[in-house]
């Protein structure tokens, strides 16, 4: 992988921000690995709750495709080929598989990284999504860029062409070199969500396979006191054949007052149904996405159903313009190392069938506009 190789790179001046203060273990400091607890925190909350992982894949097929474009048609040809059959982790191809697993890195972790690799020759001839595990990131010196770092065991090793490097993060904080996640903020909703689902399995547990308590209550006579004993433990085996029978029916006979009751009977469970559903909002409210869109049937007008739609919409636009300057740098270095100097347009695909009817009426809106403008002129004069 390119990351390995050792290649002298030269050092570009930039200016240095005012705003970061020295300190003096700098060096100690500034590196930021990837390979937190958190990370693995946030892959155990999409196995443990459903919704979740969901959520995550229905955003990365809902970001929809996109296509490139040239102006020189020679470059569009060579561009559009490369695009359809670049290989990617060994097992995949195509960019847009790479982009699927960079995006849903980037939803998972907050920060996603990937590599241009290269042959002998130092053409792009596949794409490789890091894994963060052996990734940790380091401010420049320049006190502005960042530069990506590869953990081998206990060595670590500046990556050699970090041009050839990918790193995008969502929603950072000031300052900081990674993003957020967008779990961030689920694990203390789901751990209350994943409690009430365990006490749910253990009530049903206790429901599903009954527990009987057998009371043998002795007369007053000195009879029955001296054998009470015997007797309770000739009911207890008795009773025990009879509930270890299986499928045959065993009828079970005792002599004496003995009482048989469901242990937990009287207890009523309680009703889960209202705080699932306030855990469960927390966390769709955190996704963005329309609860019918994860088969929560929750009551929602058709009204309401829209605007959900549209602010999806938005959501989705956004994570696309975090996506494209990452697809851009591919297909410039490949455009680049092919010899062509045109540079690439990136066309998302429209998101749902809705936007090209809102689209639509829009330009039909604008249309009858500029004609009543048009005849309004000719009246003026």
């Amino acid at each position: 992988m390119g990351l390995f190789k050792n290649r002298k790179q030269e050092r570009i001046s930039a200016p240095v921000t005012q705003s970061r203060g020295s300190q003096t273990f700098g060096m100690l400091d500034g590196y930021v690995p990837l390979g937190a607890p958190q990370l693995r925190l946030y892959k155990a909350l999409r196995e443990a709750v459903p919704v979740i992982d969901a959520a995550v894949f229905k955003l990365v097929r809902l970001t929809g495709g996109f296509r490139v474009e040239c102006s020189d048609a020679q470059a569009n040809e060579a561009l559009e080929e490369f695009v359809e059959s670049v290989p990617v982790g060994g097992n995949r191809q195509g960019i847009a598989a790479f982009v699927s697993s960079y995006f849903e890195q980037l939803l998972t972790c907050g920060t996603a990284i990937g590599e241009i690799v290269t042959d002998a020759d130092g053409m792009p001839c596949a794409l490789f999504n890091a894994p963060l595990e052996s990734i940790e990131l380091k401010r420049a010196d320049n006190g502005f860029e960042v530069e990506i770092y590869v953990r081998n065991g206990c060595e670590l090793k500046k990556a050699p062409r970090q041009e050839l490097c990918l790193l995008s993060v969502l929603n950072p904080e000031p300052g900081a070199l990674t993003g957020n996640s967008l779990l961030k903020g689920m694990p203390f909703v789901s751990g209350i969500l994943l409690r009430i689902f365990e006490s749910i399995g253990a009530n049903w547990d206790r429901v599903g396979n009954l527990r009987f308590a057998v009371t043998y209550n002795p007369k007053n006579d000195a009879m029955d006191r001296a054998y009470a004993k015997d007797r309770a433990l000739q009911v207890a085996k008795e009773w025990g054949e009879a509930m270890q029978s299986g499928s045959e029916i065993k009828d079970f006979v005792a002599v004496g007052d003995v009482q048989i009751k469901v242990i937990g009977a009287d207890n009523q469970i309680l009703d889960s149904e209202v705080p699932v559903r306030h855990m469960l909002e927390q966390i769709v409210a955190k996704t963005g996405i329309p609860p019918f869109m994860l088969g929560l049937s929750w009551s929602s007008t058709e009204r309401m159903s829209s605007q959900q739609a549209d602010a999806l919409t938005s959501e989705l636009e956004a994570y696309r313009r975090i996506l494209t300057p990452v697809i851009r740098k591919i297909c410039v270095a490949f455009l680049r190392s092919r010899g062509y100097s045109c540079n690439p347009q990136i066309v998302w695909d429209n998101i749902t069938l809705q936007d090209e009817v809102e689209l639509g009426r829009a330009r039909l809106y604008n249309a009858q506009a500029a004609k009543l403008e048009a005849e309004n002129e000719k009246r003026g004069e």
